[in-house]
């Protein structure tokens, strides 16, 4: 069953306070409210599976959104849970008939929600709008796909899913990965974090144009993450970077808060010479249309004047000449959710300085240490990539250190990951290296890591996949065995398919190893809202991006659940023997 179709779009299956977003009206103003499912889910209990796609299908281009569903593209159905897979192989000492004792700590991450203003002119739509079938290999669907739409409820639909698995068994505390945002806006953030307290949302920008006759548009009430449940934030690419590839400009500035659609080289490289280019208008999301189509993109030459949009001050971008994170950290204190700052203090203000450690519960010894592992300053070759400078290295080997002085495990908490697998299921293919600072990079990085035993985890996103990596000790240096050895775990983005978040339950064992259980979940959509609508966007636009009958025909899940063992040190394992929530 395709819960994306017009027919359940417009069925009237979803819950507004006032007119039908579908199109009926003429000015409603009421806010509505989108609520997910009754029956919550983890992908161990239930997954969402695309619907395989005859190979006879037309093909079709990103732009056409029509027709995703009506030639199955956006097609998908629920299927039986995912098993959980038991990775011991960085725990030799493991007793196999080891059982689990206590929790220790449980958290969830979310990460690249790319929260979008899809009418700020300073968006580079048209090279995602313009693709033809077949363009993943460009990543031209990270200029745009057609969930740029629905951002904000997809966040609220996770936000409500957490809730409902919190009152199952209660998180200590989430984390956001980064790539918060889209493109560096005030107003991105503005509604990221205002999801997150629970006010009213309104997704439109500049003239707001179908706010109160389109469903995505119209203005909501979010419920807000579980107020007993404190969560942390961690600096992204996207979050500080135009279009998280280039450091912000006076051209890019003054796009955010113009009036005219920027116009950059009609070449769908963000690359500096190609941002300061002309060539093309880039176009925005008309809010009046049904499937967000894009109107005032295309080769310069196709206008006689250059596309306009009502300007809106609340475009504005977060970073400055000499700041791209400061102005981004302090929005985090403009809340009415816990901690104030979501991790962020005072010092981290004055120093610009984006990484910060906390411990979650006071009575167990687990630290988490939030690092940025962002580029810095003007002129770097690019901003995707990962960078630690000499002043961030140095604090992350304190931090690893006070942890290892004070016998606390530790998880670090990441934007970009360190030398992850390519591929999930064939980690033959190799690993791939995303550190690039001059005379540091993932293998000197990974030297440092493994001098520290009590590290068990790094997280991260950025690559919008699921893919669990083990990072061994190194058997030629003196003094380290498997206790050196730590996990790595990618969680996806809830912007792409498969659009999941993640769980982690970390239990200590009878044979006082600890095993970090790590799950999928994806949010518990309703049928009409606009939540449901983005995950058909999600699953369409990754086949028809994608251009292949392998992909066409791909029903899994993309999640993956996994038991992590990680072996201890003898003397955490006697630190640690009577720690935890005893299990049932």
């Amino acid at each position: 069953m395709d819960l994306s179709s017009d027919y359940f779009r417009c069925a009237g299956l979803f819950f507004l306070l006032t007119l039908s977003a579908c199109g009926g009206g003429s000015g409603g103003t009421s806010v509505v409210e989108w609520p997910i499912s009754s029956t919550v889910y983890t992908t161990v209990e239930q997954q969402v599976l695309p619907v395989a796609i005859p190979v006879s299908t037309p093909l079709i281009n990103p732009k056409d959104v029509p027709f995703y569903a009506q030639y199955g593209y956006s097609a998908w159905q629920t299927g039986a849970g995912l098993p959980v897979v038991l990775r011991a192989e960085l725990a030799p000492g493991r007793n196999p008939a080891a059982l689990p004792v206590a929790r220790l700590l449980s958290f969830f991450a979310m990460t690249d929600i790319h929260i979008t203003d899809k009418e700020s002119p300073a968006q580079v739509n048209y090279f995602g709008w313009n693709a033809s079938y077949g363009a993943s290999s460009a990543g031209l669907s990270s200029a745009w796909s057609p969930v740029v739409v629905s951002t904000t409820q997809v966040l609220d639909a996770a936000v409500q899913t957490v809730n409902a698995l919190h009152k199952k068994t209660p998180f200590d505390f989430g984390i956001s990965l980064g790539d918060t945002i889209n493109n560096d806006q005030y107003n991105e953030l503005r509604w990221y974090i205002d999801v997150l307290d629970g006010k009213v949302i309104s997704p439109a920008s500049g003239d707001q144009v179908g706010a109160y006759q389109i469903d995505y548009q119209r203005p909501f009430k979010a419920v807000g993450l579980d107020k007993s449940i404190p969560w942390y934030q961690t600096l992204g690419n996207h979050d500080q970077f135009f279009l998280g590839s280039y450091y912000e400009t006076d051209k890019t500035m003054q796009a955010h808060i113009g009036s005219e659609v920027i116009n950059i080289a009609n070449n769908p490289v963000i690359a500096p010479g190609n941002i300061a280019a002309t060539g093309a208008y880039m176009g925005v999301v008309d809010g009046s249309s049904y499937y967000g189509d894009v109107v005032g993109a295309g080769p310069q030459g196709n206008f006689a004047v250059p596309p306009t949009v009502v300007a809106d001050v609340n475009r504005r971008a977060l970073a400055t000449n000499t700041s791209s994170s400061l102005n981004w950290m302090s929005e985090f204190f403009v809340t009415t959710s816990n901690p104030p700052g979501h991790g962020f203090s005072a010092n981290n203000l004055l120093n610009d300085f984006a990484s910060y450690s906390f411990v979650p519960k006071s009575n167990i010894p687990i630290k988490v240490i939030v690092l940025d592992d962002t580029c810095k300053g003007n002129a770097q070759p690019a901003y995707a990539l990962g960078c630690l400078d000499q002043p961030r290295l140095n604090w992350l080997t304190a931090e690893l250190q006070s942890g290892q002085n004070n016998n606390q495990l530790m998880i670090i908490a990441a934007h970009i990951p360190i030398n992850p697998y390519n591929s999930l299921t064939d980690p033959a293919q190799g690993n791939f290296s995303f550190f690039r600072q001059p005379g540091f990079t993932d293998a000197s990085l990974l030297a440092v890591l493994h001098n520290y035993p009590n590290l068990m985890l790094w997280i991260s996103g950025h690559r919008h996949v699921n893919v669990v990596t083990p990072q061994p000790y190194d058997p030629a240096q003196l003094g380290q065995g498997p206790e050196n050895s730590f996990w790595e775990v990618e969680t996806a983005s809830l912007r792409d398919f498969p659009q999941q978040f993640r769980t982690f339950d970390i239990r200590r064992n009878s044979d006082n190893t600890v095993s970090i259980i790590v799950t999928n979940v994806d949010p518990a959509i309703l049928p009409g809202t606009p939540a449901a609508a983005s995950r058909g966007y999600a699953i369409g636009a990754a086949r028809i991006f994608g251009a292949n009958d392998v992909i066409r025909q791909d029903t899994r899940s993309h999640a993956y659940n996994a038991e992590l063992v990680k072996q201890l040190t003898p003397q955490m394992q006697f630190i640690i023997a009577n720690y935890g929530l005893l299990l049932p």
